[in-house]
């Protein structure tokens, strides 16, 4: 369907579909198949963008790799639930990299929303790491709950300039998703 659209969408939709074989092929047995997964996200904004109407751009390629970088890190926690091993907490400075970009790129008066979703963002990382980094044993699960659910907060800040009803839409979905994963868990 995304040939339909156009050449460069049909393309790297070919891309997203063999990164996600090769990472469901391969996410057990390789260690950094966290970045696999960062990649997928990443292509889902670049195909988004390619498929718009003001077609493929840097904000679009920054604000994917933004929340790449967010996945990969969090990837990272969740790949410790399934293999017993001890928590990592490297990859947890990752998921400061959707902040750090919004504060590079937004500037006049879309630093200001910028800065109150990241600010919101940032309060979200500390209640989801609490059960990680603050309990005996760590809670792994209930963090990578808290995590997935945040990636709606990632997404808001790349339109955090957007029109209030987008924010409501958004917030909607954040809500949905804690709603959802009290029926079907997150991880």
């Amino acid at each position: 369907l995304l040939f339909a659209i156009n050449l460069t969408a049909g393309a790297l939709g070919a891309v997203l579909a063999l990164n996600i074989l090769l990472y469901d092929a391969v996410h057990k047995a390789v260690p950094l198949s966290p970045l696999l997964m960062g990649a997928c996200r990443l292509w889902v904004y670049v195909i988004a963008a390619a498929a718009g109407a003001r077609g493929l751009n840097g904000w679009a390629v920054w604000c994917g790799l933004a929340l790449a970088l967010y996945v990969v890190g969090l990837s990272f926690v969740a790949r410790v639930e399934s293999t017993r091993g001890p928590v990592k907490y490297w990859p947890l400075l990752l998921l400061a990299a959707p902040m750090g970009l919004a504060f590079l790129m937004n500037t006049g008066a879309y630093r200001e929303p910028a800065l109150l979703l990241s600010l919101v963002l940032t309060f979200w990382l500390l209640r989801s790491l609490r059960p990680l980094l603050w309990s005996s044993p760590p809670n792994i699960g209930r963090a990578v709950s808290g995590l997935l659910a945040g990636i709606v907060f990632v997404d808001w800040l790349a339109v955090a300039h957007a029109p209030r009803e987008i924010s409501g839409v958004l917030l909607g979905l954040f809500l949905l998703a804690l709603l959802g994963q009290r029926y079907v868990p997150a991880t």
